[in-house]
């Protein structure tokens, strides 16, 4: 017997933000997971981040200088939740003692449109 899926009415609304990475040594997506992770645990507490729906659907290097990697992400979260991890994100200034700034591009429904930024 197979899985019904759930009607459009019944699945959690998500939002797609865009994001602008600086750092001076390079990341991998799970140094980005874990960043992610790690700042809005401990901004916002586990409770809350829970119910954050988190995840790192795309991840790209735009650029490589001597001074710091460039890279554009694009993470999902619940619609509800979009300003606690907005506020959780702009908090991350450090990742394994090397200076790290994350930036808040766009936010918008689709991944596609989110893409269209990138």
């Amino acid at each position: 017997m197979r899985l019904k899926v759930l009607p459009p009415t019944l699945r959690k609304n998500n939002r797609y933000l865009t994001l602008d990475i600086k750092s001076v040594s390079e990341l991998s997506k799970d140094d980005l997971v874990n960043i992610i992770w790690d700042n809005c645990v401990r901004f916002q507490g586990e409770c809350s981040t829970a119910n954050f729906n988190l995840w790192v659907m795309k991840f790209y290097e735009i650029e490589r200088t001597d001074e710091y990697f460039h890279y554009k992400s694009i993470i999902r979260c619940q619609r509800d939740f979009t300003q606690q991890v907005r506020s959780s994100l702009a908090l991350a200034y450090k990742y394994n003692g090397d200076v790290i700034s994350i930036t808040t591009v766009d936010l918008s429904g689709t991944i596609k449109s989110a893409q269209k930024i990138i």
